[in-house]
């Protein structure tokens, strides 16, 4: 008898792992054969939402079987039956899509005009009540050296005003930070990031009628997606202030955002006055990128990415600070979850937080990362 438990026990168990298996995909152009970064693959089954590296890759782990949904703008959309996916390490091959839209004017509207009907829209049809679940990570240098790095699985609940909830599942951080600059870390608060995105507060510098003396608007189609328009907006070279170039992808019908991006280039640099006092930053790179999902029926953040570089004046030097941090959805549902309010995240960042870890939550919650971040990742760990 004890023989005939041991045996299923052991079975169970199998059975368990079984059920329960790590999967790789990598995500290619057909013709380049050249690795697509940032493409979204949807877990049919589970609604889990990947994003893949700068690789072409994404992991997951998932019981059973399911189709797997495969996208990204510039490409065609392809969905990959479960029975192709058994082999670890599947490749999927993306047709490129060849509109050559982008010398087209599309709109005779005043673009600025139209830019506030969209973010008005987008504002509205992203405010309904939700909860995200979202991978963050956060890779820090300082003197061009990686000193520091954090990363966590999160939940944001959202109100209908677009104010947030926020739970740490698990988070971990490796490294040191410098007590000169520590306080930037300290500072970086989640909450008011995916406010700002939610709200599409980045975009806020446009919308006021002033703007026009600043910048210049032009609309053209998107040179590989006939659904989408593609607005750039770029200092004019009598402004004053303004020193973000952005271009707005957004969905012309629907009038929702679909992707913004706001760099500075160094020429622009290059015309900003050098801060000299000691605490102030002059600013040596800033890019934001921001992407939104529409799955047919709801409309939220998918990812962004954010990079800034500064140098900070010291008293008897001047330090270079880098920063590269990262949002990934993972997750999308309409339910409020239950907590209670110990439960609740009231700090501003994960910053300092005490390492919480319960799976390798890091490469099947939304971004893989490629060997080299796991080398820097490895390297801080060591510092410990």
């Amino acid at each position: 008898m004890k023989q005939l438990l041991l045996l299923f026990v052991v079975l169970f168990n199998l059975n368990v792992f079984a059920q329960n298996d790590e999967y790789s995909i990598y995500v290619k152009d057909i013709e380049t054969l050249q690795p697509i970064e940032n493409a979204t693959v949807m877990v049919l089954k589970t609604k889990q939402v990947l994003m893949t590296n700068a690789d072409g890759k994404i992991t997951f782990v998932l019981s059973g079987g399911s189709n797997i949904q495969v996208s990204e703008m510039n490409y065609e959309n392809l969905t990959v039956r479960w029975a192709a996916l058994k082999e670890s390490g599947f490749v999927v091959y993306l047709k490129n899509k060849k509109e050559n839209l982008d010398e087209v004017v599309v709109s005779k509207e005043n673009p600025q005009k139209m830019l506030q009907k969209v973010v008005s829209n987008s504002k509205q049809k992203i405010s309904v009540a939700h909860r995200l679940k979202v991978y963050v990570r956060e890779f820090f240098m300082l003197d061009n050296q990686y000193s520091y790095y954090n990363d966590g699985l999160v939940n944001f609940q959202f109100n209908k005003n677009n104010t947030t909830t926020l739970l740490v599942e698990q988070n971990r951080s490796y490294g040191l930070i410098d007590t000169d600059v520590s306080a930037d870390l300290k500072g970086y608060d989640l909450n008011d990031i995916m406010e700002n995105y939610s709200n599409f507060k980045y975009l806020d510098p446009l919308l006021d009628a002033k703007a026009k003396k600043e910048y210049d608007f032009t609309t053209k189609g998107h040179s590989k997606n006939k659904d989408y328009y593609i607005m750039s907006i770029v200092p004019l070279d009598k402004a004053k202030e303004a020193i973000d170039n952005f271009e707005i992808i957004y969905d012309p019908e629907k009038k929702i955002i679909i992707e913004f991006t706001i760099s500075v280039t160094p020429a622009t640099l290059d015309k900003v006055e050098e801060k000299t006092k000691e605490g102030e930053k002059n600013i040596t790179k800033s890019f934001v990128k921001v992407n939104y999902r529409w799955d047919g029926t709801d409309y939220y953040l998918l990812s962004s990415n954010e990079e800034i570089g500064y140098n900070v004046v010291l008293k008897d030097k001047t330090k270079n600070v880098q920063v590269r941090n990262s949002f990934v959805t993972t997750g999308f549902n309409k339910q409020n979850f239950t907590y209670s309010e110990s439960d609740v995240f009231k700090e501003k960042s994960l910053f300092n937080k005490k390492n919480k870890i319960l799976t390798n939550y890091w490469d099947i919650s939304g971004f893989t990362a490629t060997e080299q971040e796991k080398a820097i990742i490895a390297s801080l760990e060591f510092k410990l």
